[in-house]
C-alpha cells in the first residue's frame, strides 16, 4: 500500500515539475529526447558498474550525472527515469525502486536551483547519504550511521570527484551546445 502511495506521489511530483517548465510545443520532442538520452546513459552506466552500484557500500558512477540539472532542465526527468530503471534492474526491491528514485528526483530539482557545481553537488550527496541509508540499513541490518558514512563517501566520490570535472568538461566543450537549461 505504501508503495502505491509513493508511486502516486512521484507521478504527481513529475507532473508538477513538467508544469513548472516552460517547454514550447516545438521544443517538446527535443526536450523528451534529451531526457531519454540522459536516462539511458544513467541506466547503462549503473548497470555496467553493477557490482559497485548497489548495496551498503557503493560508488554509483552514474551519479556523476547528477550535476546535469545545472545545465540542462531535461536532466531532472532524465535522472529520475534513469534511476528508476537502474533500480528496477538492480534487484534491490520496491524500497530502492520508489525511495531511491524519489530521492534522485528531489535532489535533481534542488540541484537545478543551485548557483554552481560545488553547491549543486550537495543535494545528491546529502539526500542520498541520509535517505538511501535509511532503507539500506533496514534491508541489510547494518547500523544507520555506518550506512550514512558509506553512502556519503560513495556519493562524494561519484558526484564531487567525477561529477564536478564532468560539469567543467561540458562547459569547456561543444557538449554545452547539446544542453539547454529552459
Amino acid at each position: 500500500m505504501i508503495f502505491a502511495v509513493l508511486f502516486a506521489v512521484t507521478l504527481l511530483l513529475l507532473g508538477y515539475i513538467f508544469g513548472q517548465l516552460k517547454i514550447t510545443e516545438r521544443n517538446k520532442i527535443n526536450y523528451i529526447a534529451r531526457a531519454a538520452v540522459i536516462a539511458t546513459i544513467y541506466t547503462l552506466i549503473t548497470y555496467l558498474f553493477k557490482p559497485i552500484s548497489y548495496g551498503v557500500i557503493q560508488i554509483r558512477v552514474s551519479e556523476a550525472l547528477t550535476l546535469l540539472p545545472l545545465v540542462e532542465s531535461a536532466a531532472i526527468p532524465g535522472l529520475f527515469i534513469g534511476c528508476l530503471l537502474a533500480n528496477i534492474l538492480g534487484g534491490m526491491g520496491p524500497w530502492d525502486i520508489y525511495f531511491g528514485s524519489l530521492i534522485t528526483l528531489i535532489a535533481a530539482c534542488i540541484t537545478a536551483k543551485m548557483p554552481g557545481p560545488v553547491s549543486g553537488s550537495l543535494p545528491p550527496i546529502v539526500l542520498n547519504a541520509f535517505g538511501i541509508s535509511y532503507y539500506l540499513s533496514i534491508i541489510y541490518n547494518v547500523p544507520y550511521w555506518i550506512t550514512v558514512l558509506y553512502i556519503g563517501i560513495g556519493q562524494l566520490i561519484s558526484v564531487a570527484a567525477l561529477g564536478i570535472p564532468l560539469y567543467h568538461f561540458i562547459q569547456r566543450t561543444s557538449l554545452k551546445d547539446f544542453f539547454k537549461k529552459e
